[in-house]
């Protein structure tokens, strides 16, 4: 077999490969996944008004289920105020008193009704660039378009009363912050008070302990429970890249599962088998959340405390939850119980939650970062970045100053790539003379090639290896560049002002010059497509060019189709980069600058080496 020809089928299939993952992408798996969300929100409406005329819907104070050895075994209670009328975000607050949280980093409060944190806002975050944007919305109350919320409780076995959704709940204080703990009580009327004690740190941690204390006459068993719901989705990402939904430690493992997944598990199941609708655990220590792709509402798991997890699709409400339940506890007259639980509410810092794992023994918190499979490079790659980012003061200098430091650690690889790839390029007037003189005679050109290759010392394939191995490195560079919250509104020079948005300008209105906003017309059918489709910025169209610079200096295929497609794949990444945010097409665009320098400079000593190699035999 030819190493040539093999050499350029394997760059042809890589190629070809990233080609048609970014076009599928783009142009079927993004619609597709709209439209599936649009049908399963009508299946879920429709479920829902199937149920209630049926009578299928339980009550909220309905109890837990319990096994034969009386332990609570329905999970965290059934909350149906979602299934009613959305309200908007102000209305739905002012639906129940509430305690006001005054943290460093958030602001938002607690809902004595049900007892539950239900309203976030993140200070130092914005929708926007814009300096009068609003702040991100994290949480929000059930009764709200798009729900989000955390709570604790109890789950009873038997015919005991515990604190619901409807219960109000009074509270010590109005205000929650970081020096003024806030406990809530509740008097079930039977002789149980329960009393929640919760506490906020510095930045987007809650401490909640459930207490209960029996001053009845008989014993009561129980078990806490802690839950985050999500009712309905936001836009997600969509990309393959990029993991958005149910996630976290269970049984020593990271577990991760995308909302369709779990939408699609519990549609599937038989109707009422409520163990094969959800994923379920059993684990000690971990956490469990819900991840978007800079933020996270997940529940801390006690490391000392045996639970059972899940994680659901409710069809009545479009919900999506996870939860865990500890087991039950027995308490006597006159005696009390608590249980310590932590919520995690915020921004995906790196920093912050490797802080976080370290402080409260959280294993592996810090990959609620999706840092993918190659986890042990963009790690490092992002603490790097990170320290860089720190001296400059500017994430796109940063991202510039890191490809070349990375770039340089290649290098020798690199070398030996270019290398391969000059020599080659050399031989290609040869190598045209023999495909002239033996064109016909395949067996014969095959022979004469690899004459030619052990003539001139040069191996085909020695490029190859390099190139694979430098792959995992630099898609674990773009990997960190895309999932962190770094680049998320920071911005570079000139009119890049938000790296992590696409380049703002467009070739349609000749980059500003024509007073057009082509974006208007996007969300017109099949003219939008278009439309979108072309609207290429400069940063893309310079990442085209690098990288058509890049492809002259490599040498030309013999076979007429192969060098068609080269040809042609600048073009398609340009098309295909330019709804990538700005910082990727940067990155790109600097990377193959980088590129074109080495290789230049491997041309250039291989040039002199032949020069002098040429005075001595002159010599």
């Amino acid at each position: 077999m030819n190493p040539q020809i093999d050499k350029k089928n394997m760059v042809i299939a890589i190629a070809l490969s990233m080609a048609i993952i970014f076009v599928w992408q783009f142009f079927f798996e993004m619609p597709r996944m709209e439209r599936q969300r649009a049908e399963q929100a009508l299946l879920a409406e429709q479920q829902a008004a199937q149920q209630t005329e049926a009578g299928q819907l339980a009550t909220p104070q309905q109890p837990a289920a319990a096994d034969a050895a009386g332990n609570a075994t329905g999970g965290a209670p059934l909350d149906l105020a979602a299934a009613t009328a959305k309200l908007p975000r102000d209305e739905a607050l002012a639906l129940s008193p509430r305690v006001r949280i005054d943290a460093p980093k958030i602001r938002g409060s607690v809902a004595l009704k049900g007892g539950r944190i239900d309203d976030l806002v993140l200070k130092n975050y914005r929708e926007t660039i814009e300096l009068d944007s609003p702040n991100v919305v994290l949480l929000s109350p059930a009764r709200a378009d798009l729900g989000y919320f955390a709570e604790t409780g109890w789950v009873a076995v038997g015919n005991v009363k515990t604190p619901d959704a409807e219960a109000i709940w009074t509270a010590d204080r109005d205000t929650l912050s970081p020096d003024s703990p806030v406990t809530l009580t509740w008097d079930n009327g039977e002789g149980l008070v329960f009393t929640r004690r919760i506490t906020v740190d510095q930045d987007y941690m809650f401490d909640i302990v459930d207490s209960v204390t029996n001053n009845g006459s008989a014993a009561v068993s129980l078990a806490p429970y802690s839950r985050v719901k999500r009712i309905g989705l936001p836009p997600l990402d969509g990309i393959y890249i990029l993991h958005e939904g149910p996630m976290g430690v269970l049984e020593g493992s990271l577990n991760e599962h995308t909302y369709g997944d779990i939408r699609d598990q519990a549609l599937e199941a038989p109707v009422g088998d409520l163990a094969a609708a959800a994923v379920t655990a059993s684990t000690t220590g971990g956490w469990l959340g819900l991840s978007d792709k800079y933020w996270l509402a997940a529940q801390v798991i006690p490391a000392d405390a045996p639970v059972k997890a899940r994680m659901f699709y409710g069809t009545i409400d479009d919900s999506y939850q996870v939860d865990y339940t500890a087991g039950t506890r027995e308490v006597a007259p006159g005696a009390a119980v608590d249980f310590d639980h932590k919520i995690f509410a915020g921004a995906k810092e790196v920093s912050l939650l490797e802080h976080y794992r370290d402080t409260f023994n959280i294993p592996l918190f810090e990959r609620a970062v999706d840092f993918g499979y190659f986890f042990f490079l963009t790690q490092p790659l992002h603490a790097f970045l990170d320290w860089i980012f720190r001296f400059v003061g500017n994430m796109g200098i940063a991202i510039l100053l890191l490809t070349v430091v990375v770039k340089a650690v290649m290098f020798p690889l690199a070398n030996k790539s270019y290398v391969s790839m000059s020599k080659m390029k050399t031989l290609q007037p040869k190598m045209q003379e023999l495909k002239e003189t033996y064109g016909d005679d395949k067996q014969r050109f095959q022979q004469e090639m690899m004459a030619l290759y052990k003539k001139e010392k040069v191996n085909p394939a020695a490029g190859c290896l390099p190139i694979l191995i430098q792959i995992p490195v630099f898609y674990a560079l773009y990997k960190v560049l895309y999932v962190t919250i770094d680049m998320r509104h920071a911005p570079f020079f000139g009119w890049i002002d938000d790296l992590s948005v696409k380049d703002p300008t467009t070739v349609l209105n000749l980059f500003g010059l024509i007073p057009w906003d082509p974006s208007a017309y996007f969300s017109i059918p099949i003219l939008g497509l278009i439309l979108s489709f072309l609207s290429i910025g400069v940063w893309p169209l310079v990442m085209g060019f690098t990288m058509w610079a890049q492809m002259r200096l490599n040498p030309t295929p013999p076979d007429p189709i192969q060098a068609r497609l080269f040809a042609i794949m600048p073009f398609m990444f340009t098309f295909m980069l330019a709804p990538f945010a700005a910082g990727l097409v940067i990155y790109w665009a600097w990377n193959n600058t980088l590129s074109i320098a080495q290789q230049k400079f491997i041309m250039w000593k291989l040039e002199k080496a032949k020069e002098k190699q040429a005075q001595k035999a002159g010599a």
